[in-house]
């Protein structure tokens, strides 16, 4: 039987298994179902339509399937709402809006991480082993690939699509699209690529090796995004570079390259990109 503390208010519409624990003073409001495992500590506050999988975590005060955060839409609309997968972990303060859609659901993979007060807004899609650093926030229609790391204060500006295994610094800005394993070190400049984590996900020197010179000709070649696009193409027969290929097909927004706003410096001067 599930263990509900006494103060805790669940809605009649809540599903939940048998091992599932509410903590005191949570709020659970709206259809709902929580899946083995689940634990939410005390002051949680969530709301439906939910669908989270087994073994998740929330902490205190997270909000987790609220309503967006948008003038025009109506907080009591339920819409398709959250679907939430397995062994992700909401630290204090970090929230999730559903979908402002009819249909489609905001939605989140397994193990993910959201620090303290990182963010989703609606409509977001995220995929597997992604982590949100404190004060991370991604506006609505964003999309993480899996194995995605956004620094502390990192924002992330509406229908932006970050790639595979990318990383971006504490506090840097995002309105472009950010190729697989390409770091971000600055407002839209990706520096350089994720060495460390290509090797910690099992990639081999050559796909580094790949990555790399994937990254030279986008952001080091003096070329026009297309005419790196053309040039990589030739190495299509490389599963990498392929994934490479496909992320640009799809972008609907400019790629992030060396080349970004330029970012203020102390007493007026600015960061040369």
């Amino acid at each position: 039987m599930p263990r509900i503390h006494p103060t805790a208010i669940v809605d009649d519409r809540v599903e939940m298994a048998e091992d599932v624990e509410i903590g005191p003073y949570s709020i659970l409001e709206g259809r709902m179902k929580l899946g083995s495992g689940t634990r939410i500590r005390s002051h949680a506050f969530m709301q439906g339509p939910l669908v989270m999988g087994e073994s998740n975590q929330v902490w205190p005060f997270a909000c987790i399937g609220t309503a967006p955060q948008t003038s025009h839409f109506d907080p009591d609309a339920e819409g398709p709402g959250t679907v939430i997968g397995d062994h992700n972990i909401f630290r204090e303060h970090s929230s999730v809006h559903r979908s402002i859609h009819e249909t489609d659901p905001t939605r989140l993979g397994d193990h993910n991480l959201f620090m303290d007060s990182a963010h989703a807004g609606h409509d977001c899609i995220i995929g597997d082993h992604v982590i949100m650093s404190k004060g991370a926030a991604l506006g609505g229609h964003v999309t993480l690939e899996n194995n995605v790391i956004v620094g502390g204060g990192a924002m992330i500006h509406q229908f932006c699509r970050i790639g595979r295994g990318a990383m971006l610094g504490g506090l840097v800005g995002m309105s472009r699209d950010l190729m697989p394993w390409f770091t971000a070190t600055a407002m839209n400049v990706a520096a350089t690529i994720n060495t460390i984590g290509m090797k910690r996900n099992g990639h081999s020197s050559e796909d580094v090796n790949i990555a790399r010179w994937v990254y030279r000709t986008i952001c080091r070649s003096n070329l026009t995004i297309e005419q790196a696009r053309q040039q990589i193409e030739t190495e299509r027969e490389h599963p990498l570079v392929a994934e490479y290929l496909t992320f640009m097909e799809r972008s609907n927004r400019p790629i992030c390259t060396a080349t970004g706003r330029a970012v203020p410096r102390e007493r007026g001067s600015q960061l040369s990109t």
